[in-house]
């Protein structure tokens, strides 16, 4: 059982970073391509969380924490750059 929902997930997610990744290259405006950004790197964050969960070990939570750390100081960079930009 637990295999089988690891391979759902699986699809799920790889399903959802590849739609990310076609936003991020087809994104007419930068504010598309942040946002497809921080869904991917939100889909890695699952990801590694899942992978966490299916194999019953925490010594990845430091990786989940730099990643979340990481896309919020990204997106709020990047949306602060935008702003000033359209000023």
């Amino acid at each position: 059982m637990t295999t089988f929902l690891a391979v759902v997930l699986t699809v799920l997610l790889s399903v959802t970073a590849l739609l990310a990744l076609a936003r991020l290259y087809r994104g007419p405006s930068l504010v598309d391509r942040v946002i497809a950004a921080d869904m991917l790197l939100a889909t890695m964050v699952g990801a590694v969380g899942a992978e966490a969960a299916v194999n019953r070990h925490a010594t990845t939570l430091p990786v989940l924490v730099v990643l979340s750390l990481l896309g919020f100081v990204g997106s709020v960079s990047l949306v602060r750059f935008a702003v000033r930009e359209q000023r």
